[in-house]
């Protein structure tokens, strides 16, 4: 079967919550982010551009040189109220049961199995697209639809570990997503 969609997925690059290990706010870029994302980065042919709606994927596709789209199912995980906390500050009971139990949401966010939902529903959108899709979004969104394109579970979630401006290659054939690593 011929090609119909080749996903590439960008994670944003570095901003001070991740340097710090906090919980993400719509923070910006810091300074090292600026360096790592530059149109240098070999994109090749770009059909549709988006990015999630947080600052952070905004600057950063304008960075890559992309004229992106927001689309809202590329936002990040909703850490609820943990957003902006450090992750030693948070109770390491609840930690413990949102980083083992994949449908729970201690901080009032949202669930591991409804990011994947998600994920899942927008890649739907893009299986009759016979286009070149560049997407610059977070690593949780990322990880999501690695796991969907495994049809891998989502207590499997946690053990993606997904870079500052990495580029993660999907393609869709037939009605199968296949991850395709990249050089």
């Amino acid at each position: 079967m011929s090609e119909v969609v080749r996903l590439t997925l960008v994670s944003h690059a570095m901003t001070d919550a991740m340097a710090a290990g906090r919980f993400p706010t719509d923070e910006p870029l810091n300074a090292l982010g600026h360096r790592q994302a530059d149109a240098t980065v070999d994109l090749g042919p770009v059909d549709i551009a988006l990015c999630g709606p947080e600052q952070r994927a905004v600057r950063t596709a304008e960075l890559l040189g992309l004229r992106a789209r927001t689309e809202s199912a590329l936002a990040d995980l909703d850490c609820g109220r943990w957003r902006g906390d450090v992750l030693s500050g948070v109770d390491p009971a609840e930690l413990a049961v949102w980083l083992t139990d994949p449908g729970q949401a201690p901080h009032g966010g949202e669930t591991i199995v409804d990011l994947i939902a998600r994920v899942r529903t927008w890649l739907d959108t893009l299986t009759g697209t016979r286009a070149r899709v560049v997407a610059v979004t977070h690593p949780a969104v990322i990880r999501a639809a690695i796991l969907n394109a495994l049809d891998a579970p989502p207590k499997s979630f946690w053990r993606l570990d997904i870079a500052p401006v990495s580029r993660t290659v999907m393609h869709f054939r037939g009605h199968t997503w296949t991850v395709r690593s990249r050089p």
